[in-house]
């Protein structure tokens, strides 16, 4: 797969994950400095982007973007643009090779992902199907 070694102290309190590279998921520049300020702004510098595919939307899947403190077990860690980004192993299957990117425009505007698994996505662009 795209991970590799085991992460977590050795006394073993913190939950293990594991460490992908940037073939699971890519940020670019612009995507990376908008999570690290909003990492700044919420007082966790060191906190982890977490994206997540879940049911829903119109095309029948959606993504979840979420900032927290730390991986959480069985995540996949990836150091992506400066950005720590974790991944859980389901929503692996269907980012693997997404870029994320953040446009800062009025309209259409945001973070967006390219992902060249999503067999179709809506007219919003919010969700898609693989």
């Amino acid at each position: 797969m795209i991970a590799g070694k085991i992460g977590g102290s050795a006394a073993g309190t913190q939950p293990g994950y594991r460490v992908g590279d940037e073939r699971l998921i890519k940020l670019t520049d612009n995507a990376g400095r908008k999570v690290s300020s909003l990492l700044t702004k919420q007082g966790r510098p060191m906190g982890v982007l977490r994206v997540a595919v879940v049911g829903g939307g119109c095309s029948g899947l959606q993504y979840k973007m979420d900032l927290q403190d730390q991986p959480q077990n069985r995540d996949i860690l990836v150091e992506s643009a400066g950005v720590r980004v974790v991944v859980d192993p389901k929503s692996a299957l269907y980012v693997t090779g997404s870029e994320l990117d953040y446009l800062d425009a009025l309209t259409d505007g945001g973070f967006k992902v390219k992902n060249p698994n999503a067999a179709t996505s809506c007219s919003c662009g919010e969700s898609f199907s693989a």
